[in-house]
């Protein structure tokens, strides 16, 4: 993405972030509503939780389709990995598991999602399977796979005998007021989310590797020619999107503890907020993190409106998620996708 494809999308996007804080703003101002109350630090912490599978997922996503291969199956390697995590934490731990058990059923869990992840992309890579279709498939398999086994471990779609990740606590920092609660007395996996962002941008944007991607799917037979193997480097970017997919699943029941094996799952959707949160970030890794939060944010206005004691019917507020989604998915029509996305690839050798 140059500077002059960045700079031409600014107005367009400042345009769509302005009608979702407008809408959020006047349902605040219609309900007479005191900021103070509703902005707090439980609510900021929060959508911190919750945008961190969404952008974990969106971070792996948009690794994939810029060499040139949609990755549409981020929602099922979600579920799978939120349902190793659960599996793994009650296989190790029973049902009262430690802090090691949580770390290690989120290891677990991006292990199976890398070897999951291995059969999707030689499906996709090899044999040129549709890749739409494809991800799809991964979604409605998981879809009825996570309740499947959830009855022959616990006998029931929902299980809420695990464990929560404890917050990481630096003493002193956490006592400042404000950002002392929010960077210093915060989820490990969080810190660890903004980590991933920055780094992923620095490969992608900085290094030789990360140019590598972006040729893959701009111009593979440039990079053919240029003696770098395509289609290595599209096996290695969607391996690392179906791991940091089943990351973010492992990430979202770290933070609630519980698993939801019933109706659209644990996920409930997050898979498919994340590819809408890279294309509004314009396949940058640190916009789509930016991204997941407003996603996130908007998500849980409904728990801290009725926290807050504010009366505000929660159908409506439950639909400000996707009623961003729609507003970005509009807006962002000039997101400007990799050249050779979704075309196979066969080297000339």
């Amino acid at each position: 993405m140059s500077a002059r494809d960045y700079a031409n999308g600014i107005p367009v996007r400042l345009g769509a972030i302005a009608i979702v804080v407008g809408l959020a703003s006047a349902l605040v101002l219609q309900s007479d509503v005191d900021l103070g109350r509703l902005v707090t630090i439980g609510f900021v912490n929060r959508s911190l939780e919750m945008a961190a599978p969404i952008a974990l997922a969106a971070i792996g996503g948009l690794y994939a389709e810029k060499s040139g291969v949609f990755n549409i199956g981020l929602e099922g390697f979600m579920i799978i990995g939120a349902l190793t995590t659960a599996a793994a934490m009650y296989a190790v731990g029973g049902s009262s598991p430690a802090q090691r058990h949580v770390w290690i059923a989120i290891l677990v869990a991006v292990v199976v999602g890398l070897v999951l992840t291995m059969l999707f992309a030689v499906l996709l890579i090899r044999y040129e399977a549709d890749q739409i279709v494809a991800g799809l498939a991964v979604w409605f398999v998981a879809l009825g796979f996570a309740p499947f086994v959830a009855i022959l471990v616990w006998d029931d779609r929902n299980y809420s005998g695990l464990a929560s990740v404890d917050t990481l606590t630096i003493p002193y920092l956490a006592d400042l007021p404000g950002v002392g609660p929010i960077l210093f007395d915060q989820s490990p996996l969080v810190l660890l989310t903004a980590v991933f962002a920055v780094v992923a941008w620095v490969v992608l944007y900085r290094t030789r590797y990360g140019y590598w991607i972006q040729a893959a799917g701009e111009n593979p037979e440039a990079l053919d020619t240029a003696g770098v193997d395509v289609i290595r480097v599209r096996y290695a970017a969607v391996l690392f999107s179906g791991a940091m997919a089943a990351l973010g699943g492992a990430v979202l029941l770290a933070h609630l503890g519980t698993f939801n094996g019933g109706g659209d799952t644990l996920t409930d959707g997050r898979g498919w907020i994340a590819i809408v949160a890279y294309l509004f970030g314009n396949y940058n890794p640190i916009g789509a993190a930016a991204a997941a939060l407003l996603f996130a944010a908007l998500d849980q206005l409904n728990v801290q409106f009725q926290t807050a004691g504010i009366g505000v019917p929660g159908k409506l507020v439950n639909l400000l998620p996707y009623a961003a989604v729609i507003v970005v998915l509009t807006a962002w029509g000039r997101t400007k996708m990799p050249a050779s996305v979704g075309d196979p690839y066969e080297s000339e050798e």
